[in-house]
């Protein structure tokens, strides 16, 4: 492949996701701004201890779709058809299970849930309200997330964007709808939300009316090597998803306890603004594995480490831009969400987005090189990296340092943890680049 070529792959395939990715953070996005003119501060609230959640599911079907892609594609450029083929097969048996479980949950547990993130009265009916629904959508985001990502594994960019910008402009649509003129409150942002990823599917159906797929289910056993597999390289992004809510879930108890509702509606400005950004960077990533994992099954070294070093410095600029528009923005930023015009929480989430997202370019490098990692099949720094930044230093960090700077400090944790974590996954990169890549 000419280095054309590879800049021509890699401008079609990251600008796609990119956009495809933004496009998908802006289920939660649309609600946050629905709910905060409909619902005010403790509608705000009580999204905000819901989403959490929504964390999960999403990275789920993002663990089964991106671990079950990079086989895919792998076993795809290497003619192996078969095998391909059995991989999206054992994709579709874990996404069941998966939805089992989280459709069990939604339906005996969500009041619990709500309660022990600490929703009270109120806050607490919308919590449950939000959470319930959105677990029995799970079945529907879970498969989404796994046909979004084999289509894309199987040379169809295109259509997968067009599917999940599809589906989250059908949710901005239908928030309004739904909230407003028919009044329907949480129980209308969060159905808006679960309609989404099934007009997503059905945007992508033309792939397999028209028999353009070149992967299909086939029948065969479930074999747990083959699952292992799939969640083994999938990991790192069910990591880099769930660490957010793990996050959210931990500064939401911290911020409760120092600043109360007004504190935790302002860090639901910027969580939610932090879900768009991240998703940036997860479109890059999602973007070029794709095309490392059919370089390494076909040996290309050469281009791996080409399309790696377009993914930092895009990812670089990304951040330049990124940050210089919160820190002169976070004024208009928060106001938009803070429909009641409360100084306190504008005063708080102005705050907290100029320190929060000092963590650009340390999360995009982390979130890149996990994908690098998994794309070559050596998963194991990818999950040093994202267990890392998503539980082990990212919770002590948020209580040690609000017990040293308060507020302030708990915004400083997420920034400190991503930059010790990039000079971990700087020293792992380096160590594997001494074999081959």
């Amino acid at each position: 492949m000419t280095m054309k070529n590879q800049l021509q792959d890699f401008a079609k395939y990251v600008s796609l996701n990119v956009m495809g990715m933004i496009g998908l953070s802006c289920y939660i996005l649309a609600d946050t701004f629905f709910v905060s003119k409909g619902l005010g501060a403790d509608g705000l609230t009580a999204l905000n201890l819901a989403i959490p959640i929504y964390s999960f599911i999403h990275g789920s079907g993002l663990m089964i779709g991106m671990g079950g892609g990079t086989r895919y594609s792998i076993r795809k450029s290497q003619k192996d058809h078969g095998a391909a083929n059995r991989t999206f097969t054992h994709a579709l048996y874990l996404a069941a299970i998966f939805a089992v479980i989280f459709v069990t949950v939604g339906l005996l547990f969500a009041g619990d849930i709500v309660y022990l993130f600490g929703a009270r009265e109120n806050v607490y009916t919308m919590s449950r309200t939000y959470l319930r629904v959105i677990l029995l959508f799970a079945p529907a985001f879970l498969l989404n997330n796994v046909l979004l990502c084999f289509v894309r594994n199987d040379g169809a960019p295109q259509l997968s964007m067009a599917a999940m910008l599809g589906g989250s402009f059908s949710n901005v649509i239908l928030d309004w709808v739904f909230i407003f003129p028919c009044g329907m409150g949480i129980f209308g942002a969060v159905f808006a939300t679960g309609l989404a990823p099934i007009i997503s599917m059905i945007i992508l159906s033309p792939h397999f009316l028209r028999k353009k797929n070149q992967f299909h289910p086939v029948k065969c056993r479930p074999q747990a090597r083959q699952a292992v597999w799939i969640i083994s390289s999938g990991v790192p992004s069910l990591v880099t998803e769930v660490s957010s809510g793990v996050v959210m879930i931990v500064f939401n108890s911290i911020i409760m306890n120092l600043s109360g509702n007004v504190g935790v509606a302002a860090y639901g400005v910027i969580a939610n603004l932090s879900l768009v950004i991240i998703a940036i960077y997860t479109g890059v990533a999602q973007g070029i594995q794709p095309l490392m994992s059919q370089s390494f099954g076909r040996k290309d070294y050469g281009a791996i480490r080409a399309f790696l070093r377009c993914a930092m410095i895009t990812m670089a600029v990304f951040s330049i831009v990124i940050y210089l528009i919160v820190f002169f923005g976070a004024s208009p930023l928060t106001a938009i969400f803070n429909s009641e015009g409360d100084a306190m929480l504008q005063a708080i989430a102005e705050d907290g987005l100029r320190l929060y997202f000092i963590a650009c370019p340390f999360a995009g490098f982390n979130i890149i090189i996990s994908i690098y990692f998994t794309s070559t099949e050596r998963p194991l720094p990818a999950h040093v990296i994202s267990l890392l930044r998503g539980f082990i230093v990212i919770i002590p960090m948020a209580f040690l340092l609000s017990v040293l700077g308060k507020i302030h400090g708990v915004w400083c944790a997420f920034p400190v943890t991503e930059a010790l974590v990039a000079v971990i996954g700087m020293i792992l990169f380096r160590r594997f680049q001494k074999n081959k890549i």
